[in-house]
């Protein structure tokens, strides 16, 4: 069966609120101030299930990651300090987790690459993604994954080092 990323259940809304804690657990132990004030929270993971936009990573049907996937639903990225590098529509993506369990595995890749799919899939040819400056792993993943840095947005008032990759209209 081997790995597969599709939209969340509401079902599973606890095991995506677990690996999401354990990512957060992960953000303070590697010293970073990134979802340490009280977000993301269960609501938010209920929101985003609700919403569509809640999608999991499975291995052979066990949920091993999870990340929110919109499409030109990120109001803070019209304010750019820098530049994108397309102002077309794009998919963006949030809350990227992978489960503790199963690290090192290099999932949050797999995430991106299921994430790029389902753009071109939706005609979709830029992801747009941002994270905080203090998230070194994340930016690693991003670089690993081919995104360009584009300079800083604002999400409630904290400054974000935002990325976009601009995908290949023949990968449809």
């Amino acid at each position: 069966m081997g790995y597969a990323f599709r939209q969340a259940l509401m079902t599973e809304q606890d095991q995506v609120w677990e690996i999401l804690q354990q990512a957060i657990i992960r953000r303070r132990e590697d010293g970073s101030q990134q979802w340490q004030n009280g977000y993301p929270n269960p609501d938010v993971v209920r929101e985003d299930i609700e919403a569509g936009v809640g999608f999991v990573l499975t291995d052979d049907g066990v949920i091993v990651g999870y990340a929110a996937v919109l499409i030109n639903d990120e109001p803070a990225y019209a304010n750019i300090e820098g530049k994108w590098l397309t102002n077309e529509d794009f998919v963006v993506v949030h809350r990227i987790a992978v489960s503790q369990h199963h690290l090192g595995k290099g999932l949050s890749g797999r995430m991106m690459a299921f994430i790029e799919d389902y753009s071109v899939r939706n005609q979709v040819y830029s992801v747009k993604v941002d994270t905080n400056f203090d998230n070194i792993a994340m930016m690693k993943i991003f670089d690993r994954c081919g995104y360009t840095y584009c300079g800083e947005v604002y999400l409630k008032g904290a400054p974000r080092r935002a990325y976009e990759k601009v995908l290949s209209r023949s990968d449809v």
